[in-house]
């Protein structure tokens, strides 16, 4: 296929005037897409970006492509549909984690679990914005909100963890206050064919200001990101002082690298099939709290999804023939009620 031809941010910038908060993190997002868009070999006409409900659902508005709505936490399912339809275009989903980890978390998982090529970016900030300020899936333990006036009480979602223990066969981690990061992010989650699921750590200044700021203020990342290398040492620390090893128990844990030596540190392989290792480096943080990994959990190859079914089904044309769905419709067992 021929190369297409290049494009700028205005290429992918719509005639829409962005409708979020002042200061919302979307904003951030939303440019670091239409920068690195015009980096990939591709076009706006074969580009889809579909939503579901909620503040990160405006983003098709936006995009100068093509892009919809579907219903609260449909997004996934309306665009498993078009990318078996149509495999030959580039298709994104957004949605909040409200959107995708509650009413769509059956969409969700399965979309990964049967590994359709969607490259599926999930906007967390911790918390329903749209409807204001309602506890979500990813809210901390004893999280305040008008739906939780005394506090919540349910153990909150780890949006990587649960995209690896669905078995997504590319997993990643960013957050909205590096746009570098999520450019590289995004780039690699579009290469990837087959499922691919971005977290973005995502503020919104309005109901929940400064979720993350423990870990992604330019003076906290050192020491409080995790940065994810393939075939590195996993270090980090201002001095890279800090590691992080496979306990006796297979646990990840976090050690000083001083009391341990580096050839004890855990190497980083983002193309092991077994995700148990990757989802034991998801668990080291149980919030925006504590030391933090980002980067590239997971990046393996599996068949896709609709390339799959087409060859299943020319391999049925070919040995059945094209079918025929008036005798399918009249075909036992059928019957008639008076």
């Amino acid at each position: 296929m021929a190369d297409a031809p290049a494009t700028t941010k205005a290429d992918w910038t719509s005639d829409q005037e962005p409708r979020w908060c002042p200061g919302c993190g979307d904003y951030s997002v939303l440019t670091a897409m239409q920068l690195m868009l015009p980096e990939l070999d591709v076009r706006p006409e074969s580009t889809v970006f579909i939503s579901g409900i909620g503040c990160a659902a405006r983003f098709p508005y936006y995009m100068n492509t093509y892009g919809m709505h579907s219903i609260h936490g449909r997004a996934p399912a309306v665009a498993t549909g078009l990318a078996m339809a149509r495999p030959e275009l580039d298709v994104w989903v957004v949605g909040g984690d409200g959107d995708m980890l509650s009413i769509g978390g059956n969409h969700l998982i399965h979309a990964m679990r049967r590994n359709i090529d969607l490259t599926i970016l999930l906007f967390n900030n911790q918390i329903y914005g749209l409807t204001k300020g309602q506890y979500s899936p990813t809210s901390e333990v004893g999280k305040i909100t008008k739906s939780t006036p005394m506090g919540s009480l349910d153990e909150p979602f780890n949006p990587v963890s649960v995209a690896l223990g669905a078995e997504a066969t590319f997993v990643a981690r960013t957050h909205d206050m590096d746009r570098k990061h999520m450019q590289a992010t995004f780039k690699r989650a579009h290469q990837h064919k087959g499922s691919a699921l971005v977290e973005i750590f995502q503020n919104c200044n309005v109901f929940n200001d400064g979720a993350f700021n423990m870990i992604t203020k330019k003076d906290k990342r050192d020491t409080m990101l995790i940065q994810l290398e393939h075939g590195e040492p996993i270090r980090f620390g201002a001095d890279y002082e800090m590691g992080v090893i496979s306990n006796k128990e297979g646990s990840a844990e976090i050690v000083k690298v001083a009391d341990v030596g580096e050839d004890a540190l855990l190497i980083h392989d983002e193309t092991r099939q077994d995700p148990s290792v990757a989802f034991a480096i998801s668990r080291l943080a149980s919030g925006p709290y504590e030391p933090t990994p980002v980067g590239v959990f997971r990046a393996v190859r599996r068949p896709e999804y609709a390339t799959t079914a087409a060859q299943q089904l020319a391999v049925a044309q070919d040995q059945r023939g094209p079918g025929d769905l008036e005798a399918l419709l009249r075909s036992q067992p059928t019957w008639t009620v008076d």
